[in-house]
């Protein structure tokens, strides 16, 4: 396969070059042997390769961190005053819808719905 496009990449230019009559430029990959020093990189390198980090100590993190305390439980229900709760709801008065309470008149029921009376068509 590589050969096949090689081949047809010089037949290519070939006939490109008779047409134009003018040289057919190449691309081509060149890397210089010698490297460029950079000093801030090399210090940047020498001084990163140096660098030993201190160790961190037991203590460290108290400073950073909150002591667990168990939060306290909830009141139970046994805890509150029952007993008067109820005698207070045993002694409330009882409503039923439509009765008047006590030392009140009975309430008047409006109409709400009135028939309106037909009229009369008119005679033509």
């Amino acid at each position: 396969m590589s050969q096949f496009l090689r081949a047809s990449r010089s037949a290519l230019s070939r006939a490109a070059a008779h047409q134009q009559k003018i040289a057919v430029p190449h691309r081509t990959f060149l890397t210089s042997a010698a490297r460029q020093a950079d000093p801030v990189q090399d210090l940047y390198l020498r001084e990163l390769r140096s660098y030993k980090p201190t160790p961190p100590k037991p203590g460290d993190a108290d400073a950073h961190v909150h002591k667990f305390n168990v939060p306290r439980a909830p009141p139970s229900p046994e805890e509150m005053n029952i007993a008067s709760d109820l005698k207070a709801y045993e002694a409330q008065e009882v409503e039923v819808e439509g009765q008047a309470a006590s030392g009140e008149s009975a309430p008047v029921e409006e109409s709400w719905f009135e028939e309106e009376e037909d009229e009369a068509p008119a005679a033509h």
